[in-house]
């Protein structure tokens, strides 16, 4: 991957990132992998129809986005 699509890609991870900690998530998570602990452990039904419609572009895209070493400083689960 050439420097400016890696900066573009970078770019869109911090922005993932800020999104899941505005939502009262770990500031280190995506929302991906916080929807995918949520699905897996049976917690958000609304996370399932986002990783379901997510699949059809990426299939397992929740499941393989989960960060097991993250989400602990969530405020609030979902």
């Amino acid at each position: 991957m050439n420097k400016l699509k890696r900066y573009g890609w970078n770019l869109l991870i911090a922005l993932d990132q800020f999104a899941n900690t505005l939502l009262a998530g770990d500031p280190d998570e995506t929302l991906s992998s916080r929807m995918g602990r949520a699905v897996r452990d049976g917690r958000c039904r609304v996370c399932r129809w986002i990783c379901l419609l997510l699949h059809r572009f990426d299939p397992n895209h929740c499941q393989k986005s989960i960060e097991p070493d993250e989400g602990d400083d969530e405020v609030i689960g979902i």
